[in-house]
């Protein structure tokens, strides 16, 4: 048995031929999901900065400092973004048909979209290639017919990413 999303990606990759073959591409893609698995954390933090064994309403304040410190200047957003623009090109140079990284930053681009949307609007200018991927991604036949399903689960305030108004600078 596996656990962590990281360490079943890196094991399923290259059984289900989704990943490099060679250790060093395979190992980037690893630190690529490694990174998201960081940003997801600080997502969650913006809204349980203290402790996730209390509400939000319980931390509030201290929600709302963490919150401005990442989405003010949207440097841990445009962070993801940028490294993940970065990688594509290395990847791209390296092996002109692949498009390896884009992927990851598909989903987490939709959920900010709900959680932050005033600090997304700001964001999304500065990496118009992730988002032109995101809104191309979201338009294929069998995600587009997904995301208006009943079986795609709406964004709510249950989930990592939650949308909180006033945390959204």
């Amino acid at each position: 048995m596996i656990a962590q999303v990281a360490n079943i990606l890196f094991y399923l990759g290259p059984r289900l031929k989704l990943s490099p073959r060679d250790e060093a591409n395979r190992l980037w893609l690893h630190q690529l999901q490694l990174t998201v698995t960081d940003f997801v954390k600080e997502v969650h933090d913006t809204h349980h900065p203290v402790s996730t064994g209390q509400y939000y309403e319980d931390q509030k304040p201290e929600a709302k400092k963490y919150a401005q410190g990442f989405s003010k200047t949207g440097c841990e957003i445009s962070r993801l973004f940028r490294e993940g623009d970065r990688q594509e090109r290395r990847s791209l140079r390296a092996r002109p048909q692949s498009h390896v990284c884009r992927p990851f930053t598909v989903p987490v681009d939709r959920r900010l979209r709900y959680a932050f949307p005033k600090a997304m609007t700001r964001i999304e200018r500065k990496v118009p290639n992730v988002v032109g991927v995101h809104d191309r991604v979201a338009k294929r036949p069998g995600i587009k017919k997904y995301l208006a399903s009943k079986r795609r689960i709406a964004f709510n305030e249950d989930d990592i990413f939650r949308h909180y108004a006033e945390l959204d600078n």
